[in-house]
């Protein structure tokens, strides 16, 4: 979406301009608006969970809304979308849109509770269970067992530093370490992480992304790996 809510222009290049380091091509608009994103319901939810616990309570009108993106996200969350970097191969099953999934019905759940709002809470955890049951089963290496970028996938992701991050996965888990270690030997380098190392339906090559260095001091730190960090 534009800054004024309205959808954003189609996606055009402009083959005379050139970008940083005669970087090409240049673009206006954004291909992202004709695809899925599941993850942006967990980021929303928990920014509103968030928001109820530090700031204002939420009000009927804004719960009634949230449980609409639930009863969306419970009939989804199952299905392929291009992921938090908007992948522009073909939409994959992502381990990060799983777990976001996972947030939004996490973070509605605590706060019907904690406000002791209206909401169907049995149906609601038992989606969010099954998409734990889904993502320790389907989302592992076949041979080493740690977390992977996509179902039945071998490739690593950045975005899986998120997982402890949103309280998916405790911090020291054995399985979450590996994925840990794992991620620091294949997408690190020299202090900088790489989002990913795998087709992503562009031309060029990845380069390393600084959010991503954050969510992996973080990580280390939070598994008691200080001087790490």
């Amino acid at each position: 979406y534009a800054l004024d809510g309205s959808a954003t222009a189609q996606e055009q290049e402009l083959p005379h301009l050139a970008g940083y380091a005669d970087s090409r091509p240049v673009r206006i608009g954004n291909a992202a608006q004709q695809q899925i994103q599941l993850d942006i319901y967990g980021e929303l939810l928990d920014s509103a969970y968030l928001s109820n616990k530090y700031g204002d309570p939420i009000h009927y009108q804004g719960w009634q809304h949230v449980c609409t993106i639930v009863d969306y996200v419970i009939k989804h969350w199952n299905e392929p979308d291009a992921g938090i970097w908007e992948m522009r191969s073909a939409p994959r099953h992502f381990l990060h849109s799983r777990v976001m999934c996972w947030v939004a019905l996490d973070r509605a759940i605590r706060l019907a509770k904690k406000r002791s709002l209206p909401a169907p809470l049995v149906a609601w955890a038992q989606a969010r269970d099954e998409i734990v049951a889904d993502i320790w089963t389907n989302f592992r290496h076949p041979e080493h067992g740690y977390f992977v970028q996509e179902r039945g996938g071998t490739e690593l992701d950045a975005a899986l530093l998120m997982m402890p991050l949103v309280r998916f996965v405790s911090s020291t888990d054995p399985v979450w370490l590996q994925t840990l270690d794992a991620i620091g030997e294949q997408l690190c380098d020299d202090g900088l992480v790489y989002r990913y190392r795998v087709d992503d339906g562009l031309g060029g090559d990845e380069g390393a992304f600084t959010t991503c260095t954050f969510w992996y001091t973080e990580c280390l730190a939070r598994a008691g790996r200080l001087d790490e960090a």
